[in-house]
Parts: structure tokens; C-alpha cells; sequence
């Protein structure tokens, strides 16, 4: 995806992109493939194949949320920003928190923030289900990308979702998964309020962005130590 069709894009999401954050963008994706010569940050180097993969693939969750309208997201399982560092770039208005159990991650996503001059962000270097024990009903909307299977995501993301905000779980094709789910969501008292599928543009990979609703708080057994959800997920 050139620069070009990446504008074109995502005014096609209602988002006109600054030259200010382009700029941005780029200094992301510089040193985005600096350090991963030396850490394994991504396998998808080419600016081009960046763009599409990573950067527009991370702001297609305007699908099925408005930014405008929220303050407060948590990136669960960040790696190296996708997708909240992208959508910080985008939505200076939020405030971001990126966690992350690797300390070599944390500290690229520390470089770009002080780098891209970005407030009101910040990283925690932790487990999420240690993380979600010290900061329950915390944030607006919860995200993970390609972090685990959805079932798994619940428990780990559902806890720090304020009651009546959202996790939104960003997945290939996951239909097996959100059958799965139905345990999940009725012991976190939560619903999938949208299912939404669509092809990434160029290259027409599938997508699906599921949408979920917390209904009420969370129970403090929730969530549960890693061995435990490891033995036996929801």
C-alpha cells in the first residue's frame, strides 16, 4: 500500500490524516525496521507491505468504534504498537496504555513514543492476567490483535473494560473461535454486540473485528492465575 493509498483509505473510514502524522508514521516505520534487526519485532519489513499489514490494518477498528468519543484504551499484548500506538498516532485526543510481557518490546515502544513527541501515553511491563487484577473496570475500550484465541482474550481483557465499554478483539478468519466463546462471555456477563468481516484492500486478505459489550462488572475470581487458564480455559 503506498502513502497515497493509504490516505485515500482511510478517508474512506472518515479520517483525514495530518502531514504531521505522516511524518510520524514514518519515523514509526524507520525505527520500527532499525531495531528489528537486532529483536524480532515483525516479519513484514517492506514500507509498502508496513502500510497495509500494519498501519491501515490497525486503524480498521474505526469499523466498529469512534475514537472521538472515547478517552480512555488499553492495548493488551502490544508487541510492537499494532494496534495502539497506530491509533494513538491518529487519535491524539486518547489516552494509551500498551501492555506487554516483554521487557525488549516495551522498551522499542518507549523509543517511538519519546521519538514521535506523544502525551498521554504510557507502556506497562507485565503478565495481562496479573495486570487486570490491579486495574479492573479501568478503560473505555480494550484491544488485542492477533494475541490469543478469543476465549482466552475474554478473560484476560474483559476484567479492565469499564462496565458498558467494549473489548474489540482483531482476528483473521475466527468464526470457530466466536462459537467457542459462548462460556466465555456468559461467565464474564458479556455479549458480541458486532461481527465485523471485510478483506483488506490490495492484497484481500480476511479480517474480523468482534465488538463486545461488558454488561456488568466482572467477578473477582476473574482473571485467573496463567496455569490455571492454560489447564483450563473458559
Amino acid at each position: 500500500m503506498k502513502k497515497e493509498e493509504f490516505v485515500e483509505e482511510l478517508e474512506k473510514l472518515n479520517i483525514k490524516v495530518t502531514d504531521n502524522q505522516l511524518h510520524q508514521l514514518d519515523e514509526y516505520y524507520n525505527l520500527l525496521i532499525e531495531r528489528n534487526k537486532v529483536m524480532n519485532l515483525t516479519g513484514i519489513t517492506e514500507k509498502e507491505e508496513v502500510y497495509l499489514k500494519h498501519f491501515y490494518d490497525s486503524i480498521t477498528i474505526t469499523k466498529v468504534i469512534d475514537f472521538n468519543n472515547v478517552e480512555t484504551l488499553c492495548d493488551v499484548g502490544s508487541g510492537a504498537g499494532f494496534p495502539g500506538l497506530v491509533i494513538k498516532i491518529l487519535f491524539p485526543n486518547l489516552q494509551v496504555t500498551l501492555v506487554d510481557s516483554l521487557n525488549k518490546r516495551i522498551n522499542f515502544l518507549n523509543e517511538v513514543i519519546s521519538k514521535l513527541e506523544l502525551k498521554n501515553i504510557n507502556t506497562i511491563h507485565t503478565r495481562i492476567e496479573e495486570f487486570g487484577i490491579k486495574n479492573r473496570e479501568k478503560y473505555d475500550i480494550v484491544v488485542a490483535r492477533a494475541v490469543a484465541q478469543l476465549n482466552i482474550l475474554l478473560e484476560y481483557c474483559i476484567p479492565i473494560t469499564k462496565v458498558k465499554g467494549y473489548f474489540i478483539a482483531m482476528k483473521g478468519n475466527c468464526f470457530e473461535e466466536i462459537n467457542k466463546s459462548k462460556n466465555a462471555l456468559d461467565k464474564l456477563n458479556s455479549h458480541i454486540e458486532e461481527c465485523n468481516s471485510f478483506n483488506l484492500p490490495i492484497e484481500n486478505s480476511s479480517r474480523t473485528i468482534i465488538k463486545v459489550k461488558k454488561d456488568v462488572a466482572t467477578d473477582k475470581k476473574f482473571p485467573r492465575k496463567y496455569s490455571e487458564i492454560k489447564k483450563r480455559s473458559l
